[in-house]
């Protein structure tokens, strides 16, 4: 398939080149870091919301999964779903007459006529929602790029779309999920109706916040169920997850309001430890399962600087040099894309044999979260600060750095 220029707006697309860096070196400058994130965005929405907008997903979206896996009857709603948990705080910043702000107008268009056809029974891209354990997980991350752009995609969703949503959501609940991180998922479908101004289900929410406080295993990090798991899943769906379920519902108990201020001690704790994992030259350890999700590992930490709550002693600047370094590394690789465009499975690069029997192609659409800053606007000190080296960079080149902290509390 050819690719479409996505959102073209005003001949934008040139001039927002992918500039080169150096490994290791603190950010490039301010705008270019933005146009940077923005381009390689682009790059991974292109194929996903175009052709689902068109209603062509299905029948051009490349398959590429584990030897004897059949992932076919998942994988869509799982690049959706991801794709717009990640895109959805830059659509919902305003519009305005720059390229950008065009951009961002018509890219949230284009993503409500893709969510629109995905919930529509007679799309030829209707989705599923029901078969198998996989639908919860990504009706979750849909709910959740939902409670992230409330204005551009909850309150500007047109009805006959919002209710098909809301009954989508809705199916999923007899999916029953696994005793770990799967527990937010379900809560984060609730929180979605909740959003949606549907009936929602507040023991389903209170289960899997409480089940969260048992598995705290301290110092910022949660079990994944009752054991602990070297892996990024803190970040992948936990911390981000538990913060956005407690943001949505608080309101609703005393109890879950004094969750969410431990959740968020622990979240910021979490992104100071990951802002410590980027090396100088952007990589970072390739450790646990789900590797192939690429930057989304570092989901929680691009979650704290979206919100401003990053930790005492990292600032925005060093935090966006760190995350445009892994961005790049992992995305800019050779093969990460095929000739059409799509992401391949891989961590840097085309990897397939990395992939576990439930990764697809739709399932390397997590990367996309890693793009949670581009929610803050152009003037925000994350992006118009001078570039600021993070932690590895200061420490592997003789300059001060900090020394780290345990949460103790």
């Amino acid at each position: 398939m050819k690719r479409r220029d996505f959102l073209k707006a005003a001949g934008a697309a040139s001039a927002w080149p992918v500039a080169a860096a150096e490994p290791g070196q603190p950010a490039s400058a301010a705008p270019g870091d933005r146009e940077t994130w923005i381009a390689l965005m682009r790059r991974l929405a292109d194929p996903v919301l175009t052709n689902l907008a068109n209603g062509t997903l299905k029948s051009r979206m490349p398959l590429e999964q584990a030897a004897g896996a059949d992932r076919r009857s998942v994988t869509h709603l799982e690049a959706l779903g991801r794709l717009v948990a990640g895109l959805a705080p830059w659509i919902e910043l305003p519009a305005d007459a720059t390229a950008e702000g065009q951009l961002r107008a018509r890219s949230a268009q284009l993503a409500r006529r893709a969510i629109a056809r995905a919930v529509d029974p007679a799309s030829p891209d209707f989705m599923n929602f029901t078969r198998d354990r996989q639908p919860l997980v990504d009706a979750a991350f849909l709910a959740q790029g939902f409670l992230r752009a409330p204005h551009t995609l909850r309150d500007s969703l047109e009805e006959p779309a919002k209710r098909q949503l809301i009954a989508a959501l809705e199916s999923t609940r007899p999916i029953l999920p696994g005793f770990n991180n799967w527990l937010l998922f379900s809560a984060m479908v609730e929180a979605g109706l909740k959003s949606l101004g549907a009936n929602w289900d507040r023991t389903r929410v209170d289960y899997a916040l409480r089940e969260h406080e048992q598995w705290y295993k301290g110092d910022g990090a949660y079990g994944d169920g009752p054991e602990f798991h070297w892996d990024y899943y803190n970040s992948f769906v936990i911390h981000p997850m538990l913060t956005d379920v407690l943001e949505a519902c608080k309101g609703e108990s005393p109890s879950w309001a004094e969750m969410a201020v431990r959740a968020e001690q622990r979240a910021a704790r979490y992104a100071a430890i990951q802002e410590r994992l980027v090396a100088s030259d952007g990589s970072f350890p390739p450790m646990g399962r789900s590797i192939a999700y690429r930057c989304g590992a570092f989901h929680s930490l691009a979650q704290a600087a979206l919100r401003r709550r990053l930790p005492d002693g990292v600032s925005p600047s060093q935090v966006r040099g760190a995350l445009t370094a892994v961005i790049r590394r992992t995305l800019e690789a050779p093969d990460t894309f095929d000739k059409d465009g799509w992401l391949q499975i891989g961590f840097c690069g085309h990897q397939p044999q990395i992939g576990e029997t439930y990764i697809s192609t739709g399932s390397l659409y997590l990367c996309s979260v890693a793009f949670l800053p581009l929610g803050l606007p152009a003037s925000d000190p994350f992006w118009s600060a001078p570039p600021v080296p993070w932690t590895s960079v200061k420490a592997w080149s003789g300059q001060p750095f900090p020394i780290d902290h345990a949460l103790t509390s």
